[in-house]
């Protein structure tokens, strides 16, 4: 019988570098800080970590903007940091999983610079190109993510450049093959050094319509519309369908390592649902997909839940799904879903929800504790989208703040110097050794959820089938290996009495509130298995 992947079914957490833990005391976190707390991470019995880039970078975008793919930002260490970081996970147990910004360099990128010199040397169509209008306006009408047209002006070239997002960003060309190789190439040396796994940003941006063609406008569905993007309707910037063939290139190099390599697409817009299914379709593609189905969603409720997995039915030939209730660009969720006199008891539910669904599941860092959003002031922001949109975009700043080790030490124990970002003023109590002192804390019931995920074939890889979906009540079956398991979730302040059928053939396996048998508190939540 061949043994499952590691990453099937996998919990992994994701790590902001800069805002894990300073060793060097310049109020940003780095690898030997990341290094020196896995064994945190390891105790909350996860599979893997994400790292978000700490590649060499301008930092305009905050490592998203890459100058160098095969090296670190001396701001993060050395690549021999990097390697010891590496070997110190897998002493551990955990897998290492980084990301890879396929769609954009900086523009402080060699390629780049060579790029803008002249339309005829040998990287003059590494990136995306073209000439004004008659008038001088720009190639078409398509807008940056960040705000403002998508096209920014060179002299040098006497042409316009692509970017989808900062214009210190240009829009590699994934169309070209040398491209492609480097692309590659980059990809290789990492593997080559032990990681075992990539995360693709954005990747549905990797390639464009070369005939660049306008965008047609989106029609107006009652969402606020913050940025010039939001008018658009996404079909010729992004989502071109040659991106399948270079997915398959990763996946062939990935499948040449030993131990079960892993690939995660990013992908979000109007068309994200299909484009995961084609990005992760058959065997010679990716193995998941990441979505926002819960990311930027304004409420947990029952309906949205089960038509996020109602979209992953299990059929042959469909892809893996990865969830997160929380990332390094989406606010925190007890404090975007919950008002402040419940996030206790949300805190846990929402945690045993997250490590009950089908898929592979992301733990931001802190969520283990239940950090709430940080409202920093405007004189303290970092996040260029913020700042350009201010105040209309809520900035993603709030969850990129320093994570609270020890509650009673300066800057809750993440530098001896002021952060990059401030310290939420509730967060010291809500640090690490807080909660270790306290066995009933969100930190060991998240412990204890986590093993109780991976000793569950059910929870781990097995089917899924929404038994109720209410307004306040969530209930779904989890089946596998002769295991059947019911998940039922009040998303509501009010207790619910509910039962199944047979509810005598039902022994509750694990719950997260004070109720008594099938009685849910409010924002309770329990998991029963059948007897067979």
């Amino acid at each position: 019988m061949t043994a499952r992947p590691w990453w099937l079914g996998a919990v992994i957490y994701q790590i902001y570098p800069r805002s894990f833990a300073d060793t060097n005391g310049d109020g940003i976190g780095d690898l030997p800080g990341i290094t020196a707390h896995l064994d945190h991470v390891a105790s909350l019995g996860v599979d893997a970590i994400w790292l978000s880039p700490f590649f060499t970078s301008p930092m305009k975008d905050f490592g998203y903007d890459v100058s160098d793919y095969r090296d670190v930002d001396p701001i993060f260490g050395t690549l021999a940091d990097f390697d010891a970081l590496i070997g110190r996970a897998h002493a551990l147990g955990l897998k290492v999983v980084i990301d890879q910004v396929y769609g954009h360099t900086s523009d402080a990128h060699p390629w780049f610079e060579r790029s803008r010199v002249d339309r005829t040397n040998p990287f003059a169509d590494w990136y995306v190109w073209a000439d004004a209008k008659p008038e001088g306006s720009p190639p078409n009408n398509w807008q940056s993510v960040f705000g403002g047209p998508a096209w920014t002006w060179d002299a040098r070239r006497g042409q316009y450049y692509l970017h989808n997002f900062l214009r210190e960003q240009p829009q590699l060309n994934g169309h070209n093959p040398a491209v492609q190789d480097e692309l590659i190439a980059t990809a290789r040396f990492w593997l080559d050094r032990g990681v075992d796994g990539f995360r693709l940003d954005a990747i549905n941006f990797a390639m464009h319509d070369p005939a660049l063609t306008d965008n047609p406008p989106a029609p107006d569905d009652g969402t606020p519309r913050t940025r010039p993007f939001d008018y658009q309707l996404h079909q010729y910037n992004q989502s071109h369908a040659d991106i399948p063939a270079f997915l398959e290139r990763i996946r062939r190099l990935l499948d040449g390592y030993p131990g079960d390599r892993f690939t995660v697409a990013e992908v979000g817009g109007a068309q994200s649902d299909r484009e995961m299914k084609l990005f992760t379709r058959g065997h010679d593609r990716l193995n998941s997909a990441y979505g926002f189905d819960f990311l930027y969603a304004p409420a947990l409720v029952p309906a949205l839940v089960a038509e996020a997995l109602g979209r992953w039915p299990a059929t042959p030939g469909e892809g893996w799904p990865s969830w997160a209730f929380e990332n390094h660009d989406a606010p925190r969720a007890v404090s975007r879903w919950i008002d402040p006199e419940h996030r206790a008891a949300f805190a846990r539910m929402t945690m045993l929800l997250l490590l009950c669904l089908r898929g592979n599941v992301f733990l931001y860092y802190g969520e283990e504790l239940g950090l709430t959003q940080v409202d920093v002031p405007f004189a303290d922001l970092q996040d260029p989208e913020a700042i350009a949109n201010w105040p209309r975009t809520l900035s993603r700043d709030g969850a990129r703040t320093p994570m609270p080790w020890r509650g009673d030490a300066p800057f809750a124990g993440f530098s001896t110097t002021k952060p990059w970002l401030p310290v939420g003023a509730d967060h010291p109590a809500l640090a690490v050794d807080v909660q270790e002192a306290d066995a009933g804390s969100l930190l060991w019931l998240t412990r204890r959820l986590v093993a109780f995920r991976h000793a569950s074939p059910a929870l781990s890889v097995g089917t899924l089938s929404v038994v109720e979906a209410g307004v306040q009540l969530l209930a779904f079956e989890r089946q596998a290996a002769g295991q059947n398991l019911l998940c039922v979730f009040n998303l509501g302040a009010e207790p619910v009495d509910w039962a199944p059928d047979e509810a005598d053939r039902w022994r509750i396996a694990e719950r997260v509130d004070d109720g008594d048998g099938w009685r849910l508190t409010g924002y309770g939540a329990l998991v029963a298995e059948r007897a067979s």
